[in-house]
């Protein structure tokens, strides 16, 4: 078996010096490379030959220590100070003395004002392709939000104009407010830790970022794709209210809502409690003259339909209509008393007629009617073959009948054998 190796055992282990010199010897390896960041603790003193800075990362808490010659600094092609964006060109070094890590430069570029422009318009056609910019994601605002919170500078002009004047409009809300740097290389993340605070709050309504403008450098933090994306996947609706009106900020095309100022962004969240009581009693006011007009314009229709003929004389359509039917009842009255009076004279002159012509007439003028009586009842006879002798006879006058029986047929006067004829 292999005895371990030195450094591979506790038995052998490397002194310091031997592990600092194989780490520089790995690091010196490495070829020079380009780093963007923000400046930050910037350290020359005079007489040293040797400047001391920060180059921090702007969307997140990392930071690299770099160092580089005096002459390298105060020959920068801007003035360099904290927060200055650049962009430098340097060679890991490890130093064994302190087992510290350092860049070291060898080129510093400062970021100019159309690259940075020019970075942001890319990450905003970036971000606009993604939808973040969409109007339809957009959360509306609550109508009288309890909690507001706010995240801007310390003891800021900013602050002091949110609260004043929403205070002002409505002097029951409340404020959770976040100090955080709102610019400079801490101002995103320190941004994003307070608007994570914010939205898991359940008592805040609506987040307001607020600052009172600057230079485009200053504002580099409100266009960080980090910050952008933090307040799109916020669940409580935020404002921007940055106050820089020439070049807009990506966050204020990320939030539900832009406000022009801090003061705007207060106006647009808290309504104005007088200007709303004036509200309410100027739709209470038009609202009841609406009622009294409506009132009104009814009582006109009602008259107007109690005007009307069919309305002001309910019953003079149906006394019209009881005097047409009176006058057709004369009518036909009228009518059917004719018909029985033409009738009548013509049954008259009927009658008289069958008087003349009726047997009761004749009866009358001395005429009789002699029917023969049998077992058939009376029959009228015809002929004196039907009254043979012995039958029994009815004869009819004018003023009522007798009973007679036949004593047989006559001849000559005489009845046909009878005791007249020598029988």
């Amino acid at each position: 078996m292999t005895a371990p190796g030195a450094g591979e055992s506790a038995e052998n282990p490397f002194p310091v010096r031997a592990v600092a010199t194989r780490i520089k010897g790995w690091i010196d390896r490495l070829g020079s490379v380009w780093v963007e960041g923000q400046l930050t603790q910037i350290t020359l003193r005079p007489g040293t030959r040797t400047a001391f800075m920060v180059l921090r990362d702007p969307a997140a808490d990392m930071s690299l220590t770099v160092t580089c010659t005096p002459e390298m600094v105060t020959g920068a092609p801007v003035k360099l100070i904290e927060g200055t964006q650049v962009v430098v060109r340097g060679k890991p070094n490890f130093y064994t003395g302190r087992g510290t890590f350092s860049l070291r430069l060898s080129e510093i570029r400062a970021v100019g004002i159309g690259e940075l422009l020019a970075r942001i318009e890319r990450l905003r056609r970036l971000l606009d392709a993604e939808g973040l910019f969409d109007p339809r994601l957009k959360r509306p605002l609550p109508f009288l939000p309890a909690t507001i919170g706010l995240i801007t500078g310390r003891a800021s002009a900013a602050e002091r104009d949110v609260m004043t004047v929403a205070g002002a409009r409505w002097p029951a809300v409340r404020f959770a407010v976040r100090n955080t740097a709102v610019q400079g290389p801490t101002a995103v993340a320190q941004i994003v830790a307070a608007l994570r605070d914010l939205d898991a709050d359940p008592d805040v309504e609506v987040i307001v970022v607020a600052r009172g403008g600057g230079s485009v450098e200053d504002l580099l933090p409100f266009s960080d794709e980090t910050l952008c994306r933090e307040i799109a996947a916020c669940r409580t609706p935020v404002v921007s209210a940055i106050g820089h009106e020439p070049d807009n900020p990506l966050s204020d095309l990320v939030a539900d809502l832009r406000a022009a100022t801090p003061t705007d962004a207060a106006k647009k969240i808290v309504p104005d409690a007088a200007a709303e009581q004036a509200l309410v009693d100027d739709l209470r006011r038009r609202s009841a003259q609406a009622v009294r007009n409506w009132v009104v314009r009814e009582d006109r229709v009602l008259a107007q339909l109690r005007s009307r003929p069919v309305l002001a004389d309910p019953l003079r359509a149906l006394d019209e209509r009881g005097e047409q039917v009176q006058r057709a009842l004369a009518t036909v009255r009228r009518d059917i008393e004719r018909v029985i009076a033409v009738q009548t004279e013509r049954i008259g002159h009927l009658s008289a007629r069958l008087a003349t012509l009726g047997p009761a007439a004749t009866l009358a003028r001395g005429y009789a009617v002699v029917q023969a009586v049998g077992a058939q009842g009376p029959q009228v006879l015809r002929s004196v073959e039907d009254a043979a002798a012995g039958t029994r006879l009815r004869i009819r006058v004018a003023d009522g009948a007798i009973a007679a029986t036949s004593e047989g047929r006559l001849l000559g006067g005489r009845l046909l054998g009878g005791p007249s004829d020598g029988s």
